[in-house]
Parts: C-alpha cells; sequence; structure tokens
C-alpha cells in the first residue's frame, strides 16, 4: 500500500474542499492515486466541485486589472513562500503595481514584464529583488496571461481571496448590465472549473466518465440508475 503523506492529503483538500478524514480515507482506498481520490470522493457525493491542481496559488496571490473600456484584461499569478508574506501589504501593493504594468506596457510574457521599467530605469526584475532582501522571503512571478477581446469585451473576477481568478470574453457591448452578466459566469467559472464552454465540445470519454460518476452516486443514495 502507497504512503499516505500529509502533503498528499493537503492537495486532495485543496483540489475537493473535502474534509480530512475523507480525504485520507479516499487516499488509502486507492492505493495513493489522488485522481482516483477525487473520483472517490465525487461518487460518494462529498464533493461536487473539483479544482485541477495547479489552479489555486499554494501560497501568493492572483492579481488582475483591465482596460476601463474593458477591451483587454491580464491576470497575474505573484508566488511567496509562505501564506504570511501573502498577506503583507507591500507583498500585494507590488502585485497591484505589476499587473497593472503589464496592462499598460502590453506585457503578453513573464519575461517582458520582467524587463519593464517600474521605478525609474528600474527593472521589475531588480525590484523583485530588493522586496525579496526587504521581506526575506522568495518570491517569484509564475504565470501571466492575457485576453483581448476581439469582438466584445472581458471582465475579470478574483475569487477566495485573491487564491483564483478568472477573465471571461463575451461578445456583446461593455454595459453595466452585461459586464454583471459576465462577472456571474466568471464566478461559476471559478467555482466549478468547466472544461468546455458548449455541449457541442464535450468529448464522448469525459462524457461517459461524468454519467458513470453520476450512477454510481445514484447507487450510493439507494436508487439505482
Amino acid at each position: 500500500m502507497a504512503t499516505i503523506t500529509a502533503a498528499l492529503v493537503k492537495e486532495l483538500r485543496e483540489r475537493t474542499g473535502a474534509g480530512m478524514l475523507d480525504c485520507k480515507k479516499a487516499l488509502e482506498t486507492n492505493d495513493g492515486d489522488i485522481e482516483k481520490a477525487i473520483d472517490y470522493l465525487r461518487e460518494k457525493g462529498i464533493t461536487k466541485a473539483v479544482k485541477k491542481a495547479g489552479r489555486i496559488a499554494a501560497e501568493g496571490l492572483i492579481f488582475d486589472a483591465v482596460t476601463p473600456d474593458h477591451k483587454k484584461a491580464v491576470i497575474l499569478e505573484f508566488n511567496s513562500e509562505t501564506d504570511f508574506v501573502a498577506k503583507n501589504e507591500e507583498f500585494k501593493e507590488f502585485g497591484r503595481k505589476l499587473v497593472k504594468l503589464a496592462l499598460e506596457r502590453n506585457a503578453h510574457q513573464l519575461e517582458e514584464l520582467n524587463e519593464a521599467q517600474i521605478e525609474g530605469d528600474k527593472k521589475v526584475s531588480e525590484a523583485l529583488t530588493e522586496l525579496i532582501a526587504k521581506i526575506g522571503e522568495n518570491m517569484s512571478l509564475r504565470r501571466l496571461a492575457v485576453v483581448v477581446a476581439k469582438d466584445g469585451f472581458v471582465q475579470t473576477y478574483s475569487h477566495l481571496g485573491g487564491k483564483l481568478g478568472v477573465i471571461v470574453e463575451m461578445s456583446g457591448e461593455a454595459t453595466e448590465a452585461n459586464l454583471e452578466k459576465a462577472k456571474n459566469i466568471a464566478m461559476h467559472v471559478a467555482a466549478m472549473d468547466p472544461k468546455y464552454l458548449s455541449e457541442e465540445e464535450v468529448t464522448a470519454s469525459d462524457l461517459e466518465h461524468e454519467k458513470e460518476i453520476a450512477r454510481k452516486q445514484l447507487e450510493e443514495e439507494g436508487n439505482p440508475a
């Protein structure tokens, strides 16, 4: 039997939101296979929404920015070693500056952002090195994503206090009503982590996989499919 480590239990808890004992049992039942453990928890009805590995910054925050006309949006993952530093106001202020800078300077890659000037002639990479020395903990820019609306607009949403971020692109005008609708869709994406935009895009294998889980859920409830 595989060794069930505390780190493995923690990862499963982060991805499913299930309790520690439920996660430990799921891993023990499935010999430490985290993907099978996720299916086990879903089949038992213990968890509904499952987050993909890597969607949430374990230690750090997600920052987002959007242009006033909602034609372009940027999302940035800024990591730290500990949650304590992620709550530090200097850390958060630096993250807010960086995502706005990426939006203003049209940076589409982390390399471009690192080379951008943030204070006078000082590059972002240099400012980050200074912040690391000041706070005494390693930090890194992990991911940067940019979405430019072609025929429509974009809207952003930050979930769980900056632990997860979403950009939604929609057709139509960026009216107050449409922006609110896009935000609601982004909230749903953050909560449910859908793989597809429409029913037509769903693969046969994924559809069968979900049907099998639904059948087992019914069996658990005493209602055979």
